[in-house]
């Protein structure tokens, strides 16, 4: 198949877990007339998919049993990343005991569950009942690669129903004091991650928070970059960002430990400043231009822009790249301060030693 990529991985998209399958291709366009890559491509993707190796009413046993090592070490690694692995324990802290608090990998001591049976049952309710989504993007004949998925995949899938996708933004949500947690490992510099809830929930919400967290903490003209590493000294890293599934914005930093508290207080004046509006026309448009800037660059790969119209996707509602852009300038300054007014600390994180 003239070298052609293949991989597949997993995604946490709010409180719904993403297999995702990816074939890349040479085109047709650039192969000796009558050869059919795309096609062939397509076919051999869907056949992995669909036609799994199968032994005695189960998976092999001795793939199984090797990609439980695999995905133990996976698992086991996830500490290796300090900055991801405060983020996640922050996420698994604030969403204690739902969904969302689950690590995507999943947990070592659920391994032994695992056998080739009860995961290909598994995989035979995956198959005929999950959500399926089928994106193609390169130069291709519309039509005829409609008919190749038509016949080869979706008329030989069975009939699923309408409602596929979890949206819930109100787990976290709660009205008392911030939990505080810190974990001690062997690190030389602390990570402090603070996640809060968004509780807002006006028109074209998404679009006033985005540039909400573009001001505090996205880039090198936001607040935290400027006060908390710059100004103060007191952070290697500074930064936040938004999770639109959940309504969260979750502060990152990367701090010596004995700066934890002096860290604390002036992320707190900087949430606390965007309150009460104090930031300009300028810092706004800057927000604009460079959420404006990503939003072109979506077109600039295949990979950002299937993840685009994948994402549109998921929150069941499709938002045109014009659309999203118009939406993005008409926001206000007291747009902005209204999402200020309704961030709240949930839980403070801090990996120390």
């Amino acid at each position: 198949m003239y070298g052609a990529t293949f991989d597949c991985g997993i995604e946490k998209t709010g409180d719904n877990q993403i297999l995702k399958f990816y074939l890349e291709m040479v085109n047709d366009n650039y192969l000796p007339a009558g050869e059919q890559n795309l096609e062939n491509g397509i076919n051999t993707l869907i056949d992995i998919i669909f036609n799994p190796l199968i032994e005695n009413g189960g998976f092999k046993e001795e793939y199984v049993e090797s990609e439980k090592k695999n995905l133990k070490k996976i698992i086991e690694a996830k500490i290796d990343n300090k900055d991801r692995y405060a983020y996640e324990r922050c996420i698994e802290e604030m969403y204690k005991d739902k969904v969302y608090g689950l690590y995507k990998y999943g947990y070592v001591e659920d391994l032994d569950s695992i056998n080739k049976q009860n995961l290909y049952k598994n995989y035979l309710e995956l198959i005929n009942t999950a959500k399926i989504d089928i994106f193609i993007s390169g130069e291709i004949d519309e039509e005829d690669v409609k008919h190749i998925i038509q016949n080869d995949c979706i008329n030989k899938l069975p009939e699923r129903a309408d409602i596929h996708v979890i949206q819930s933004i109100e787990d976290s949500k709660t009205e008392q004091q911030p939990k505080v947690i810190q974990d001690k490992l062997d690190v030389t510099q602390g990570k402090l991650v603070i996640g809060t809830n968004v509780n807002f929930n006006e028109t074209d919400a998404k679009y006033k928070i985005s540039l909400f967290n573009v001001i505090l903490g996205e880039g090198a003209t936001s607040r935290l970059f400027q006060n908390v590493r710059e100004k103060e000294g007191l952070a290697y890293t500074a930064r936040s960002n938004y999770v639109r599934q959940k309504q969260n914005i979750y502060i990152r930093c990367g701090i010596e430990i004995q700066n934890y508290e002096r860290a604390i207080k002036v992320i707190k004046e900087q949430l606390q400043d965007m309150k009460d509006g104090k930031f300009t026309k300028e810092d706004l448009q800057n927000a604009k231009k460079y959420v404006a800037s990503s939003i072109k660059n979506v077109t600039e790969e295949q990979d950002s822009e299937i993840s685009y119209y994948f994402g549109q996707e998921i929150s069941e509602k499709f938002t045109s790249l014009e659309e999203y852009e118009k939406k993005i300038n008409a926001v206000t300054l007291e747009d902005i301060k209204n999402v200020a007014n309704s961030v709240k600390i949930n839980t403070i994180y801090f990996l120390r030693n």
